[in-house]
């Protein structure tokens, strides 16, 4: 009798489960094969509805794209203000997720509209995409209807590309419209969106137009079409497996066609897979290949048949798996009952012979699964005559049979002895019940073939011994033979449970080995802080569990992903072909001994990935055995495991080089602004005293002067220095609040070489500034500040008297600056570099500087929402651009 009563753990995980969703706001999803299939309409007119029946609701965003009937159904709709965001110089209206969480509060029970969920936020926003706004709207209880189209669903983000030639830059995880509590289907024909298009319901003529040309193709539409609703079919398959384990549902509904291949030891058993995967590939269907281990032990050789033909099995698109039940039918019934499948595909053996009254596969399972069709495959004729009993023949004559044949006797020989002892005490029908006991003892001692043999010693031994006429086997009274016939029979029936009880024992005993096994390799992995300690804890284990060499693979700690170069960890017990590895950790493959990729090498190779990547790849050498699928899937376990290990010791690196990082940037920060303001007073009075030397009577003689001169200017330069270090601290502390002014830039570089007068002395400035040039928003201390370094480097590392060049122009949506010497520019390759703090050019230069100016220049321009670059001149020099953004001036 089948146990149809729900796992408690299922049930107490289910209403945990829903208590959390109790606690957050749900999420319904206007869903749709691409723009202008009418889901913002949709949204908003489902809205009105729901205002009808007295439920707030609000706008938080909503992009109509100057659709006059999308506009016109928004306006009796409250609508939350948006909020500006400044971005590169220009002033954005995004979506204020503060004032939707108020809102929230205020009204409970409330539906918030959020159109576009894949949209990307401005820099700067609380959260990168608005589906992780609207992630904290629900874990706040506030209840989000979206519109989403699927082509930004991140799953089908390459065929998307494939079928329209654009690769979709906003994407967002299968995970969220998963966990969408309710997915609304928008569909439209191909046909009526191209009219609409043409009308301009969609875009705006000028859009519309490029898009018919592009995008808009019927071949694009019709595929998107068939996409969007194969996900939301896929979507609704897994709500109604869901429901159905929830409701521990007992028959199959047969709402979609799928197949089962039923995987059984024998030879023919690849004919029953190939047979279901044609089906499957005619029918377009799902379907699976499922093996049943029994009490009954298989031979080494069936067992690799069975491995063997799951992997075709899996090479042709099944879902694999191997079951351990008593029973093959009730196992395989249930199993497809588990996962919907309605046809289960055996194959079929003419006259093959079985124990009277025990049904076939497919009658047994036809009894079991009534509402499943059973479709049988004939086995080949020569596939049925090369399956001779030659294994089981010599399973029967194994040394432990032997060994059995041999106890068998010996028990029987021995319970005769003391049955002749106990004649006179006890009655000749209970003498039977020691012989069976003497079954029980061998069958679970050395299994079936020994227990029945006792059993048939045992009767002509009752006979023989113990009924009249005694010492023969002549029976005087026939009611005897109904005794020796059931006597035979239960202790045949006895041998055989009492043998696949003990099966099943020991094949309990072994999972639970291996498992204890994996609970101690998990604990120690879970205490390892270095690689090394990873690849020693593999080794004991697969020491221990297959008494295999291994050797774990890995590239360096801080490689750049796509060009690591595997390394083997030290406490390797094999050296394995450092090539064959390459190859599966490149392509996340198996390969070597016992795959179709590069056999002939002597390790088998397991790519160890992690939930992000590959992290390295486990060497198990083989010697030449061919690993059954209980064990291949131990090894799948082991290598899963070592793969979180690894990542998990990356990510702690990356913590702690990243705390490191942290923590010394502070402590220079600290030091950098304590010693700056420290230094900054006495070199104040330093400079003063020079100048008072300078002016103050008696008048200094020529040498006096000049050494005063001299004592000035590197005071001056020491408190520029200062001062950059403490710009520098104020810079990355995040303590600068940019004054913002509309100005002409030539306002800006006037003052600035106005301040250089005595720097430049002696040089050609040329200044080309178009007259027509923008306003622009900046703070002009600032950037009087970036102009005033950059020509300080180009009179520094300049000859002197060589020219120096500003210029400007607009390009784009930006103001470009350029600042040109003609000196020996900057070396090759490190341009970026320089802009790093204390990275100089020349680091051997007798030019004075600590390497901060360019550093100071490119957060000022970043705080501006701008860039900084650097290039060399073709004709010789060096040039300095600082792009700062456009936005609309007041007017």
């Amino acid at each position: 009798m089948t146990d149809t009563r729900p796992d408690p753990d299922a049930l107490l995980a289910r209403v945990q489960h829903e208590e959390a969703a109790a606690r957050r706001g749900r999420l319904k999803i206007f869903f749709g094969a691409n723009a202008g299939v009418g889901k913002t309409f949709a949204m908003l007119a489902a809205a009105h509805a729901v205002k009808l029946q007295g439920r707030p609701v609000c706008i938080g965003v909503v992009e109509t794209h100057g659709r006059i009937d999308t506009e016109a159904i928004t306006r009796d709709l409250p609508r939350l203000a948006l909020k500006d965001v400044a971005y590169r110089g220009q002033t954005l209206r995004e979506f204020d997720l503060d004032a939707a969480l108020a809102w929230g509060k205020e009204q409970p029970g409330g539906v918030l509209l959020l159109d576009e969920l894949a949209h990307s936020n401005v820099r700067g926003s609380r959260h990168a995409k608005r589906w992780q706004d609207a992630q904290e709207l629900r874990a706040a209880g506030v209840e989000v209807w979206t519109t989403l189209n699927v082509q930004h669903l991140e799953s089908l983000n390459d065929v998307v590309g494939g079928i329209i030639g654009i690769r979709v830059q906003e994407t967002l995880p299968d995970k969220v419209f998963d966990e969408a509590d309710e997915v609304v289907v928008v569909d439209l024909p191909p046909d009526e969106l191209l009219q609409r298009l043409k009308e301009g319901k969609v875009y705006l003529p000028a859009q519309a137009e490029r898009a018919a040309r592009n995008f808009f193709r019927k071949g694009n539409l019709l595929a998107l079409r068939e996409l969007a609703l194969r996900r939301t079919a896929d979507r609704v398959d897994d709500q109604m497996q869901a429901y159905r384990r929830e409701h521990s549902a007992a028959s199959v509904w047969p709402n979609r066609e799928s197949l089962l291949a039923c995987v059984g030891p024998g030879a023919a058993s690849d004919k029953v897979v190939r047979s279901a995967a044609r089906l499957a590939q005619q029918l377009g269907l799902d379907w699976h290949a499922v093996h049943v281990e029994t009490a009954q032990a298989l031979s080494d050789p069936a067992r690799l048949r069975v491995q063997r033909t799951l992997e075709l099995a899996k090479s042709l698109g099944a879902r694999t798996a191997v079951l351990s039940a008593p029973e093959v039918a009730t196992a395989l019934a249930g199993y497809a009952r588990e996962h919907n499948l309605s046809r289960l595909v055996v194959g079929r053996r003419e006259n093959a012979w079985r124990w009277p009254g025990r049904p076939s596969l497919a009658d047994a399972l036809n009894r079991q699964a009534e509402e499943m069709d059973v479709l049988q495959v004939a086995l080949p004729t020569a596939a049925r005559e090369s399956e001779t009993p030659a294994p089981q023949v010599r399973g029967l004559l194994a040394p432990r049979a032997l060994r059995g044949y041999a106890a068998s006797l010996v028990g029987v020989g021995a319970t005769t002895f003391v049955a002749q002892a106990l004649l006179a005490w006890i009655a000749t029908t209970n003498i039977a019940m020691l012989y069976l006991l003497n079954v029980v003892g061998v069958a679970l001692r050395y299994g079936r073939a020994p227990a029945a043999l006792a059993a048939l010693l045992g009767v002509a031994a009752f006979d023989f011994f113990f009924v009249e006429p005694r010492w023969s086997f002549v029976v005087a009274d026939a009611q005897y033979l109904v005794t020796f016939a059931v006597l035979l029979l239960v202790g045949l029936v006895i041998g055989q449970l009492a043998a696949g009880l003990q099966a099943q024992a020991k094949a309990a005993q072994e999972r639970e080995r291996r498992v204890r096994g994996l609970y101690a390799m998990s604990r120690d992995l879970g205490a390892a802080l270095v690689p090394e300690q990873v690849a020693e804890i593999a080794g004991r284990f697969l020491r221990a569990e297959f008494g295999a060499a291994s050797a774990v693979l890995a590239p360096p700690l801080g490689a750049s992903p796509g060009r690591e170069v595997l390394g083997v960890l030290p406490g390797a017990a094999v050296q394995p072909d450092l090539g064959v590895a390459q190859w599966a950790f490149d392509h996340g493959q198996p390969a070597g001994q016992c795959t179709d990729t590069l056999p002939a090498s002597a390790c088998l190779m397991l790519p160890l990935t992690a939930p992000m990547r590959v992290r390295g790849v486990l060497a198990v050498e083989s010697s030449g055995r061919r690993w059954l699928p209980d064990e291949r899937e131990l090894l799948d376990t082991c290598a899963a495991l070592l793969a979180i290990s690894l990542e998990r010791i990356h990510y702690i690196e990356v913590a702690q080089h990243s705390t490191l990082q942290i923590e010394s940037e502070r402590l220079r920060n600290s030091l950098l602004t304590a010693i700056s303001h420290d230094l900054r007073t006495p070199l104040a009075a330093l400079v003063g005293l020079a100048d008072a030397l300078k002016l103050a009577p008696p008048r200094l003689s020529t040498q006096q002067a000049e050494v005063a001169e001299a004592m000035r200017r590197s005071s001056l330069r020491m408190s520029a220095l200062v001062s950059n270090l403490l710009d520098m601290a104020r810079l990355q502390s995040g303590t600068v609040r940019l004054n913002r002014q509309w100005l002409p830039l030539q306002e800006v570089v006037g003052t600035t070489l106005a301040s250089m007068d005595e720097v430049l002395a002696g040089r050609d400035v040329a200044v080309e500034l178009p007259g027509d040039l923008p306003l622009v928003e900046l703070d002009a201390v600032l950037i009087e500040r970036v102009l005033v370094n950059l020509l300080e480097n180009a009179a520094k590392y300049t000859p002197p008297g060589s020219p120096i060049r500003i210029d400007a122009r607009v390009a784009g949506r930006h103001l470009e600056i350029d600042v040109t010497d003609s000196g020996p520019g900057f070396p090759a390759g490190r341009e970026a570099q320089l802009f790093d703090k204390f990275e100089r050019g020349d680091r051997e230069s007798a030019t004075p500087g600590v390497g901060l100016g360019l550093a100071i220049c490119k957060a000022i321009v970043q705080a501006h929402g701008g860039q900084i670059t650097a290039h060399n001149v073709a004709h010789g020099g060096a040039c300095v651009r600082v792009e700062l953004p456009l936005g609309k001036p007041p007017v």
